[in-house]
């Protein structure tokens, strides 16, 4: 049986909200479609709650603290940015995909924390394709595929007012405009309105509210109908048969007191995998759900296993596709640094409590945040907090946290009542305490250290390390490309062509021009080294 292609789907900023998932106001019928056809997955949790980290620890398959990318973002520290530098053994699972012979391709954004944003600032080894127009098309004949594409659509900003609504300025006027020319306008579709949506309880009940809530679930009814058009040239490329869909999302809402937060509403997200008949596992059946605890971090090792590739021992997480597989107890994620303001959490969830600890006990997650301040709800939360119009429960996001959180999911779906000083509960907490101290024994948490300390482990007196320039050895008509970088990863191309992963020796023909570079994650690429085949 030929190896399956393997494409990932990710919604940004967004929770379950799908009709397949239970969500009676979500209009997603290509969503609920692909979910009868496959599996749900209803118990999946990001390892942070904002962008980079998450992507960090997806792209990886380890925990964004262990790779240094757990703060928000390395580009933007206050004291000058830096790229994190994960573990010499540490590779992008896509890369791993590559060296197993697969072409991979990605969309516009990547955002690993060892890159910035868009494509083309990360290691080169990873895609086969990646930017504007990347796709499954570019491969060789018979050669299967592994693809991520992003929906912006469902981003943060597609809930700040349109361009015209208001005075804009800076990077947010920016943003917008982008939006603006690549992405549909969700104030010109009424799939849900204001007076549909449901107000949880740490926001308070009013107009603006309601409207961007509104505006969140348009642009989801959009992603939806994107999401129905890969799908349908999956279809039409004769593909849909053999390759697997996964889709899901790189963490919870792009809302307050949702994105950038540990709270189930930052953390919590939908995943959905459709199988072709022959690929599809025999105990998991079409429209069937499955309520295992799944981590961001099994992505890398259950999409390797899909794909026939041995999962390296340095990973953390585990193919949760496996029936032989133990489920979960636990999930962790973290939050750190959120552009300016110092943080540190870190959250264990199992299947009915959160516990949440926090360095810095003072520091509440609602805090002053320029570009979520441009958010009209957010505006509406800070003049009413102001004006004394917030409830107890709207008014907590604002306050300190207090050093421990425990909250029982089955009873405060919100996580509202802190029942950390419960002496009822002094028996789950101590579980808790003791399930995060185990998980720090084993992975290093960089965030027990100050940042600058990190950054200076990772780039010594402040400066980028640059990765060693690519040694030729040859042998006859064989040729050895090797760094003295450890960890580096190697890519070369023949006479001018495409840029190819080094995966071992290679064979040469007389007059052929062979170039090398190379890359160790979080370090500068070397110079392109060069070799003529002599005739």
């Amino acid at each position: 049986m030929p190896r399956p292609n393997i494409l990932v789907l990710m919604a940004e900023d967004m929770s379950p909200r799908v009709g397949a998932f239970g969500d009676p106001v979500a209009v997603t019928p290509n969503l609920d479609l692909l979910a009868a056809e496959g599996v749900r997955f209803t118990n999946v949790f990001t390892a942070s709650g904002v962008c980079a980290p998450s992507r960090a620890a997806q792209i990886t398959g380890m925990h964004p603290a262990t790779v240094g990318g757990q703060h928000m973002r390395t580009s933007n520290r206050p004291a000058g940015g830096y790229k994190a530098v994960p573990p010499s053994e540490v590779k992008a699972y896509p890369e791993l995909l590559r060296a197993a012979g697969y072409f991979t391709f990605t969309d516009d954004k990547i955002d690993y924390q060892f890159s910035a944003i868009r494509a083309g600032t990360g290691p080169f080894t990873i895609w086969d394709r990646e930017g504007g127009g990347a796709n499954w098309s570019q491969r060789q004949p018979a050669q299967p595929f592994f693809g991520l594409i992003n929906f912006l659509q469902t981003h943060e900003s597609g809930v700040f007012p349109p361009l015209t609504t208001r005075k804009l300025s800076g990077k947010y006027l920016n943003f917008q405009r982008f939006r603006a020319q690549h992405y549909d306008n969700p104030d010109e579709h009424q799939f849900v309105t204001p007076e549909q949506v449901e107000v949880p309880p740490y926001f308070p009940d009013v107009a603006t509210v309601r409207t961007d809530i509104a505006r969140h679930y348009n642009n989801i009814a959009l992603m939806d109908r994107q999401v129905a058009e890969v799908l349908d040239r999956l279809e039409r490329d004769g593909l849909a048969d053999n390759t697997i869909v996964i889709w899901t999302a790189d963490h919870g809402d792009g809302l307050p007191r949702a994105k950038r937060e540990v709270f189930d509403s930052g953390i919590k997200v939908p995943m959905i995998i459709r199988w072709p008949a022959r690929y599809r596992p025999p105990h998991l059946e079409p429209g069937q759900s499955d309520e295992r605890l799944i981590s961001f971090v099994d992505l890398a090792p259950t999409i390797l296993a899909l794909a026939g590739v041995e999962v390296p021992d340095y990973l953390p997480g585990q193919n949760y596709l496996d029936p032989a597989v133990p489920p979960r107890q636990y999930v962790f994620a973290s939050r750190d640094r959120m552009d300016a303001v110092v943080d540190r959490q870190r959250a264990v969830r199992d299947q009915r409590y959160k516990y949440i600890r926090s360095w810095h006990p003072e520091q509440p997650g609602g805090h002053r945040l320029a570009y979520r301040d441009n958010m009209t709800m957010m505006q509406t939360l800070w003049q009413m907090l102001e004006d004394d119009q917030l409830n107890s429960q709207q008014r907590r996001w604002f306050e300190p946290p207090g050093e421990e959180q425990l909250y029982d999911i089955q009873a405060d779906p919100f996580e509202l009542n802190n029942l950390a000083e419960s002496p009822e509960h002094r028996p789950t907490l101590n579980r808790m305490r003791a399930a995060l101290a185990e998980w720090q024994k084993h992975n290093r948490d960089w965030g027990e250290q100050s940042e600058a300390a990190m950054v200076a482990a990772f780039w010594p007196d402040g400066e980028q390390p640059i990765t060693a320039s690519p040694v030729f050895q040859q042998q006859a008509l064989q040729l050895t490309i090797q760094s003295d970088t450890p960890g580096a990863s190697l890519g070369y191309r023949r006479n001018g062509g495409d840029w190819q992963l080094y995966r071992g020796p290679i064979k040469v023909m007389p007059g052929d021009m062979i170039e090398a570079r190379a890359i160790r994650y979080g370090w500068r690429e070397s110079d392109v080294a060069s070799l003529q085949i002599p005739r």
